[in-house]
């Protein structure tokens, strides 16, 4: 963990400080303006982590204004330096070829223009991608599983993850959210891991337990911990859902409604703490799943898809890779999994990766789109 923080403080540290040389340098003639852009930049890219030391030690709500603003930073740092750094590369090449760059002085590093206008431009995707962000779509999918249920056609069942309420994405969040589901009128609610973020206040706390009580379903909510749910404090944050009346299956299955078998698995970053994942197979055969009747798998992280497979798993429900969410993040989420968002059928196992209801860090969406799913599940033999 040690080494981790010092790789990931080692790169802030670089890309913030290329930041800051070359805004520096386009601002060198402009003595107030250099002045400003240095008071500005530096408050932006300290508020994060001061704000996170002075919580963990003295909570308050100016703190946690800090930690939500700086996590703009972090969106910032990123496409200002992506930005940049093309600027730079085409000069490098002009230079190379021979040409002149008298005649294009938006890659001069001192020319202010050109910083400012890569500034705005900066801005600008950061606030189109912020509105991404807060204004999930409604994705629909249809599924086929060949089994019976003992009446009706159709499950209307919607699938919500990676919510991250915690200091940033608050309970105004999560009351849209909860809006949108209950209009949905489904019949069961699947929560996909990293619902609770961080620890917050109790009057946070209540106001979050108390907006998932009003989710109107027939069938109950239903969720597996996601790895946020560790590394916020496992016992406090599955506490918060549990007073919602949310059902946390943790390795465990449980039958719904008398036909329909749910299993929550354990996150995998609980075996870094030395706990034993129990494999799908162990679940079934220790809880009596009866397999001629439909069964749904919530697992956080999409990894390892053909356990499911092989456990003859109807659907899976996953969550973690936020489909990337900001460019060019979802690229490298491509290479990492097999699925990193969206349906795929693998074998007779249905499978959905859900790019996530939230966000992590700053609510800021530029790779993928946050998406309340609805699963109309259709039975039969």
């Amino acid at each position: 963990m040690i080494l981790f923080l010092l790789i990931v403080l080692s790169i802030y540290g670089l890309l913030n400080g290329y930041l800051i040389w070359r805004g520096s340098q386009a601002l060198s003639g402009l003595r107030y303006g250099r002045l400003l852009f240095m008071l500005v930049f530096l408050s932006s890219m300290l508020a994060y982590p001061v704000g996170r030391i002075l919580n963990s030690r003295w909570p308050s709500h100016f703190n946690e204004f800090l930690i939500s603003a700086g996590s703009y930073h972090l969106a910032l740092m990123l496409y200002l330096f992506l930005f940049l750094l093309v600027r730079d590369i085409i000069r490098g090449l002009v230079k190379i070829s021979g040409a002149s760059l008298a005649g294009a002085s938006w890659l001069q590093v001192r020319n202010p223009a050109s910083f400012m206008f890569i500034a705005a431009l900066t801005l600008t995707v950061i606030f189109l991608g912020h509105l991404n962000a807060i204004n999930p779509r409604l994705k629909t999918i249809e599924i086929k599983i060949d089994k019976k249920r003992p009446a009706g056609s159709e499950l209307r069942a919607v699938l919500i993850s990676d919510i991250h309420l915690g200091t940033i994405n608050r309970s105004n969040r999560l009351e849209k959210l909860v809006e949108k589901i209950n209009r949905l009128n489904p019949d069961i609610v699947f929560l996909a891991g990293d619902i609770v973020d961080e620890g917050v206040s109790l009057e946070e706390e209540e106001k979050m337990v108390g907006l998932l009580r009003q989710i109107h379903i027939p069938l109950g909510l239903y969720a597996c911990p996601g790895n946020h749910e560790y590394y916020s404090g496992f016992e406090k944050s599955i506490s918060y859902l549990e007073k919602a009346g949310v059902r946390v299956l943790i390795d465990r299955a449980e039958k719904v409604d008398g036909w329909l078998y749910v299993i929550g698995r354990m996150d995998r970053t609980a075996e870094r703490a030395g706990q034993r994942r129990l494999s799908l197979e162990e679940i079934i055969e220790r809880d009596g799943v009866d397999r001629t009747w439909p069964l749904v798998v919530l697992d956080h992280q999409p990894l390892n898809l053909g356990e499911a497979v092989r456990a003859e798993v109807d659907l899976q429900l996953s969550g973690h890779t936020h489909a990337g969410q900001l460019f060019p993040l979802n690229l490298i989420n491509k290479l990492i999994y097999e699925q990193y968002w969206g349906y795929l059928k693998k074998g007779k196992t249905h499978i959905y990766v859900s790019s996530g209801s939230g966000t992590w860090g700053p609510a800021v969406r530029t790779g993928s789109r946050s998406e309340i799913v609805l699963l109309k599940i259709v039975t039969g033999d």
